[in-house]
C-alpha cells in the first residue's frame, strides 16, 4: 500500500505528487535558493546556500524521507537540490558532487544511503538542463553520535575526527588545475551548526581540492528568547 498522507504536512489530500499535496508542492516550489550562514560559523566552512528554511514543508518532506523511508521523495528533492546546485555555481564549468556521507549505523537506520540517492538524481537534473556533473563518493564516514543528541560543541568535537578521504578520491596536481577542473560542490540535506560541512570540507582541502561551496536543501534557524 502506498502511503496516503502528504509527507509535506501530514494531511490527507487528493491530487499529491510524489507523496506531497498541491499546497506543499506550491510552497515548497516558492522557495528560491540563497546564501545561509550559522551564526556563529565554525572555521573552514566554505559558503553555503541552501533552498529555505527547515520549517513547514520542507521539514516534513525531508523528515518523511530521511526517517520514516518515504524513498519516493528523493526524486523531487532531489530536484530542489539541484536548483541550489545551479544557484550555488552560476553554471559555466564542469561540477563534482561529494555528498557527505552517512555512517553505516545511520544508513541503516535511515532506509539507505539517503544523500546518495539525492545526490544521484540531483545530478540526474543538472544533466538534463545541459550541466557537465558527476558524482563521487569521496569522503567516508567513521562511527560517530548521532548528530541530533549533540550540542553545538559536540557537534564540533565529533565531526572534526569522523571522516577520511576515499583512497580512489585523486587529487589534480596544481600544475594541471585549470579552468576545466569541475567546481566541487559538497552536498548536504541540513546545515545546523555547520560542523559537519566544515569538517568534511577540511578533508577534502587536506587533499589539494577545495570544494567552492556547500549545497543544502534546508537551513535551521535559531530562535532567540526573550
Amino acid at each position: 500500500m502506498l502511503p496516503a498522507d502528504c509527507a509535506g504536512c501530514g494531511q490527507r489530500r487528493p491530487g499529491g505528487r510524489h507523496g506531497v499535496c498541491p499546497s506543499c508542492v506550491t510552497e515548497l516550489e516558492a522557495h528560491r535558493p540563497h546564501p545561509v550562514r550559522p551564526t556563529p560559523a565554525p572555521p573552514g566552512l566554505p559558503p553555503c546556500f541552501a533552498l529555505g528554511p527547515y520549517a513547514g514543508a520542507l521539514r516534513g518532506a525531508l523528515l518523511a524521507y530521511k526517517e520514516r523511508g518515504r524513498h519516493g521523495l528523493a526524486r523531487p528533492l532531489g530536484a530542489l537540490l539541484a536548483e541550489v546546485v545551479a544557484v550555488a555555481v552560476g553554471g559555466g564549468r564542469p561540477v563534482l558532487l561529494v555528498p557527505v556521507p552517512d555512517t553505516a549505523a545511520a544508513a541503516r537506520a535511515r532506509y539507505g544511503d539517503h544523500l546518495g540517492r539525492l545526490a544521484r538524481h540531483a545530478a540526474a537534473r543538472l544533466a538534463g538542463a545541459g550541466w557537465q556533473v558527476r558524482v563521487e563518493r569521496a569522503v567516508r564516514a567513521l562511527p560517530r553520535p548521532d548528530s541530533v543528541t549533540l550540542d553545538s560543541a559536540g557537534r564540533a568535537e565529533a565531526a572534526a575526527s569522523a571522516f577520511r578521504a576515499r583512497p580512489a578520491w585523486r587529487p589534480v596536481p596544481a600544475g594541471r588545475r585549470g579552468a576545466a577542473e569541475p567546481v566541487v560542490v559538497l552536498l548536504d540535506d541540513i546545515v545546523t551548526t555547520g560542523a559537519t560541512i566544515a569538517a568534511v570540507n577540511g578533508v577534502l582541502t587536506a587533499t589539494g581540492r577545495s570544494p567552492a561551496v556547500a549545497a543544502v536543501l534546508a537551513a535551521t534557524v535559531k530562535r532567540h528568547h526573550s
